[in-house]
């Protein structure tokens, strides 16, 4: 039997065969084996893996939800996998940033319901001119907004730059579910965009923040990787608080970037590196975002 957790690294190695070769394919022949896996969280709410950021779900008698909607190419199966769940079309499309791997389908799905984003992802989607107007957010927000949508109130609150500087996180009120965006890559390092106004402190700050709002079976959809659960995100944090105090320790001593990618890291965390984001992309980015 097919596992979550082996269904997200399937899904994370096309997305990085998209991302490395995408000059080599066309976008049909990148994404044309790739599915999209439904993993159904409670009785209206699913994660679905496929390529790119994880979606998340809400579907029930007020009609379908999406956080999140990956690649453009994958548009029409991500439209076939909520079709499987229950017919319609999205009312509302949540992005909890700009990244092409989130915000994809965008166009597609705008078309038919109402794009919903923090302020800067408006800004920064807006700004190339290759994104069709269908494809931009039509409510934008600076701290948040509430949907109540599906007998439940989804929270979309944004903490302060992180990733970007317009991420946003999603609370179920009911159902103790998170979606995390790219605030969370499960159990690898993850990508903070300094050029985006990312901030290495600030991710760790808000994965902190989300942390004191979740109780133990909380339910964590990542933007990257299988489910997860607080327990997940708190080693997550651990690592976060680890890495930087690594880092501030080592830019007193005066030693230089290279040197310090020469050197490496504690060997404990070793193991968080992975191909996109590698132990000395990591160290980059902590050196120049600290």
């Amino acid at each position: 039997m097919i596992t979550p957790a082996q269904i997200v690294k399937s899904a994370l190695v096309g997305t990085l065969f998209a991302m490395a070769f995408g000059s080599m394919a066309t976008a049909e022949d990148r994404f044309k084996d790739v599915e999209i896996t439904p993993i159904k969280l409670s009785e209206t709410t699913y994660m679905f893996v496929g390529s790119g950021g994880n979606i998340g779900v809400s579907a029930g008698e007020d009609g379908l939800l999406i956080i999140d909607d990956q690649f453009a190419p994958l548009a029409n199966k991500i439209s076939l996998a909520l079709s499987q769940i229950q017919p319609g079309t999205p009312k509302f499309i949540i992005n909890t940033h700009y990244h092409g791997d989130h915000t994809g389908a965008n166009a597609h799905f705008g078309k038919m319901g109402t794009i919903m984003a923090h302020h800067n992802v408006l800004k920064r989607l807006a700004s190339d001119n290759k994104t069709a107007p269908e494809a931009l957010p039509v409510i934008t927000y600076d701290q948040g907004i509430t949907v109540h949508f599906n007998g439940d109130a989804l929270k979309v609150r944004h903490m302060g730059p992180g990733h970007t500087d317009g991420d946003s996180v999603v609370f179920w009120s009911n159902e103790k579910i998170v979606h995390m965006g790219d605030l969370f890559f499960k159990d690898k390092f993850p990508y903070i965009d300094l050029k985006a106004g990312g901030s290495v402190e600030g991710y760790r700050n808000n994965v902190s923040a989300v942390l004191h709002e979740l109780d133990e079976q909380a339910k964590v959809i990542p933007g990257h990787g299988a489910l997860a659960n607080k327990s997940d995100l708190t080693r997550f944090k651990h690592m976060l608080d680890a890495s930087i105090n690594w880092m501030k320790d080592q830019k007193q001593s005066g030693l230089s970037l290279a040197e310090l990618k020469a050197a490496g890291m504690p060997e404990k965390w070793k193991a968080w590196s992975w191909q996109f984001i590698s132990e000395e992309q990591w160290i980059e980015t902590l050196y120049k975002g600290l």
